[in-house]
C-alpha cells in the first residue's frame, strides 16, 4: 500500500458538550490518512499527527461552530481536554503524537454555561 491511499482507523470520542458540534454523535469510526504532505513539497509527506488530525476532523467532520472546536495555532480550544488511548495529550506530545492505527482520541469539552 502506498502512503498516498494508507489510512488508519481512528475512534474519535467527543462529550462535555463537544457531540453537539458533530451532529449529536458521540462516537465517529474514522479513516484518517496515514500521511500528509510536507509543508514545501506534496510529494514529501511524513506520518500523520494529532495536528493533523484536529484539521482534519474540524474540515471533514465538524458540522457546525468550528471556533468552538479549533483555535487559531491549528490545536483545539482552550477548554478542551483531549485522551490518547485513554493517557492525557501532555503524557503523549500534544499535537505532535503520531496517530497509529485503531487509535482512540477523545475531546471532551470542560467548558460549561452557567
Amino acid at each position: 500500500m502506498s502512503q498516498n491511499d494508507a489510512t488508519l482507523r481512528i475512534e474519535l470520542q467527543f462529550s462535555g458538550g463537544m457531540e453537539l458540534l458533530f451532529d449529536n454523535q458521540k462516537t465517529i469510526h474514522a479513516k484518517v490518512p496515514a500521511y500528509f504532505p510536507l509543508e514545501a513539497s506534496a510529494e514529501n509527506k511524513r506520518a500523520a499527527t494529532i495536528r493533523d488530525l484536529i484539521s482534519w476532523t474540524a474540515s471533514n467532520l465538524l458540522k457546525e461552530r468550528p471556533e468552538l472546536f479549533i483555535g487559531t495555532d491549528g490545536s483545539v480550544r482552550s477548554g478542551i481536554l483531549v485522551l490518547v488511548n485513554g493517557a492525557d495529550w501532555e503524557l503523549e506530545g500534544e499535537l505532535e503524537y503520531e496517530l497509529e492505527d485503531r487509535d482512540e482520541i477523545v475531546f471532551i469539552s470542560t467548558l460549561h454555561g452557567g
